[in-house]
């Protein structure tokens, strides 16, 4: 069981990264486009240049979508994380000790969620592990075309 269970684990960080790049995606995109119920519920967005609120929007629009396509994932998702951080012990932490209390649950729980990405990668699935196949492959036809010799 724990054999099968290792051989699907690129397979299920993959769909776990997929799934926190679209939530995180849908947060920067409702501040910023007012979809999905907007910044306020009604269809607002969030007024250019604003700190820390039009930031953090975009920052969760790229960083977000960076993370669903699996490119440039470790980065993405450690600037992802550190904003998340920020949001909580600026916005939500002062307000209250536990995020239960602050309504920081969303904010602690993407934090972690990008910070594990950090450490763990795309996962299968990304564009990130395509493109190192495909470097991989061109480096060795490289090689090989290199090693003919003249008798």
């Amino acid at each position: 069981m724990t054999g099968r269970l290792n051989s699907a684990q690129p397979y299920a960080l993959g769909l776990f990264r997929i799934v926190i790049g679209l939530l995180f995606t849908c947060h920067g995109a409702r501040s910023l486009f007012g979809v999905l119920g907007g910044a306020d519920g009604q269809g607002a967005t969030v007024s250019a240049g604003t700190w820390p609120g039009w930031y953090a929007a975009v920052i969760e629009l790229v960083g977000g979508t960076l993370v669903l396509l699996g490119l440039g994932t470790r980065v993405a998702a450690f600037v992802a994380s550190g904003a998340m951080a920020y949001a909580y012990f600026k916005v939500h932490q002062p307000q209250a000790l536990w995020p239960v209390e602050n309504g920081g649950e969303g904010a602690a729980l993407y934090c972690w969620a990008m910070f594990l990405l950090v450490f763990t990668g795309s996962g299968a699935l990304g564009l990130d592990q395509l493109l190192a196949k495909r470097q991989s492959a061109s480096a060795d036809k490289t090689a090989t075309s290199k090693a003919t010799v003249a008798a």
